[in-house]
């Protein structure tokens, strides 16, 4: 049998080495560099409190709370308007300078997140609750396009503590037929005409997760009336609705 040749190996340059080298560096620098600023930003989070701080903090939250009792002087029923047109309230603000009884009221509304909105029906009650959160969310007049927008585009149903997106009929039928609600349509009707079940089918769905304005808010918590984004936009609720869809 013939001897085989012998094969000439792959030879690599001596510059193409050095290139890898570099870039194996380079990579392992700008890993350790990400690694460290991602540790910077952990510890600015956790970092300890000045005392002026927490001073600033309080002074927000006392001041937070004398604004709200100044609020619900004002007699409720005079917020109420002659038609039954539902109210869908959404939350744009909110955070270190609420005052625990404000932040009370908004959970109790639901509204536990910043662009969090649900439905309520017009009442003294409901009112008087406006009035105490009133800085921290708008509010207004959905027509029937915005709400079933926001049911098609947005609604999930709370089903054993579990968000599930409404997108069968017989999820609908099975918790709300016993109200003779079978379909989406059926709750659309029930919460524009704020129907005998409307309280049920409020609190079959989860608030709506909406997202933030393209063009933003202006982030100020004076009137809408007076060129600012809280409290009442009465009809003028649906150009907001519009935009965070």
């Amino acid at each position: 049998m013939a001897e085989e040749e012998a094969q000439a190996l792959n030879t690599i340059s001596e510059v193409t080495l050095k290139k890898r080298k570099n870039n194996e560096a380079l990579a392992l620098r700008k890993k350790a560099q990400f690694q460290y600023k991602n540790f910077q930003i952990r510890n600015n989070n956790d970092s300890i409190k000045k005392p002026e701080d927490f001073i600033f903090e309080y002074r927000n939250q006392e001041l937070d709370l004398i604004r709200m009792k100044r609020r619900v002087k004002r007699n409720p029923s005079e917020l109420l308007t002659p038609n039954s047109k539902p109210i869908i309230v959404i939350r744009i603000q909110g955070k270190k300078d609420m005052h625990p009884v404000t932040r009370k009221a908004l959970f109790s509304l639901g509204l536990r997140k910043i662009f969090s909105a649900v439905f309520v029906k017009p009442s003294e009650g409901i009112m008087a609750k406006l009035q105490r959160v009133e800085p921290f969310v708008t509010y207004g007049y959905p027509n029937l396009k915005s709400i079933k927008e926001l049911l098609y585009k947005k609604g999930h149903a709370k089903i054993d503590k579990r968000k599930v997106p409404l997108t069968d009929n017989n999820i609908i039928e099975q918790e709300l037929g016993k109200f003779g609600i079978v379909c989406m349509e059926d709750m659309v009707h029930e919460i524009e005409n704020t129907g005998p079940h409307f309280k049920e089918v409020v609190r079959f769905m989860r608030p709506f997760d909406l997202n933030k304005p393209s063009d933003g808010l202006k982030g100020s918590k004076t009137a809408y009336k007076d060129g600012g984004d809280a409290g009442n936009r009465e009809d003028s609720i649906n150009e907001l609705i519009n935009k965070m869809n």
